[in-house]
Formats: C-alpha cells, sequence, structure tokens
C-alpha cells in the first residue's frame, strides 16, 4: 500500500510505527460513540518517546494535508491525544495505557492491531 491509498487511522499508525511505537491498535467507533469514528491507540517507553511519536504523526499528517483540530496532554507527555475529529489518535507511555485501558473501555469495538 502505497501513502495515498491509506485512509486516515493507517496514516496515523503508520507515522507512530515510524518512531518505533508499541502495540499499535485501531479501534472502529462508527456507530458505537458519538466521539469519535476511530481510535489509534499505541505505547511508548517514555514521555520523551511518547511527544517525539505525537510530534511526527502531527507532522506527518500536516505534510499529507491533515492538521489536528486539537492536542492534548504535550505538557506532561504521558498521554497525548490528537482528535482528528472522527479518528483520534492516543499515544501513551505504557504504564497510563494499562491504568486507562481504552481497549477494555470501548471492548465492544472491532479492533486491529497494525503491523508495518
Amino acid at each position: 500500500m502505497t501513502e495515498t491509498t491509506l485512509n486516515l487511522p493507517q496514516r496515523i499508525a503508520a507515522a507512530a510505527s515510524d518512531k518505533k511505537a508499541r502495540d499499535i491498535v485501531i479501534l472502529n467507533l462508527t456507530g458505537i460513540s458519538t466521539v469519535a469514528d476511530e481510535f489509534i491507540i499505541c505505547s511508548a517507553a517514555s514521555s520523551t518517546q511518547v511527544k517525539a511519536i505525537a510530534d511526527h504523526i502531527e507532522d506527518k499528517l500536516v505534510e499529507q494535508g491533515y492538521a489536528p483540530l486539537r492536542k492534548e496532554g504535550g505538557r506532561e507527555g504521558r498521554w497525548i491525544l490528537l482528535d482528528y475529529g472522527d479518528t483520534v489518535a492516543h499515544v501513551f507511555v505504557e504504564e497510563e495505557r494499562a491504568f486507562y485501558n481504552l481497549e477494555r473501555l470501548w471492548g465492544d469495538a472491532p479492533s486491529e492491531n497494525y503491523d508495518a
């Protein structure tokens, strides 16, 4: 698949993968949530890596014509959320991801693991 054939969640997952994000999961929330249609969830080993992954996602998507509507959590860097409207990226430090466990919270949502 080329970059131009990827949908937005795949573009986000690919950008996260570029910076060695771990356990990248795409949740399809269509019809389940009014918050978003997709969540992309990934982990990092440190807050420094969380920031690097989030910055890279943002930079790569701006290059492709997608600007986030909102970015949250950048100061602490333990959980950064990038809101692209119907698609939301969550970049977590591993401990925070385990604590909030969005995959379990949205357990009814179909999910797919992203493998580069």
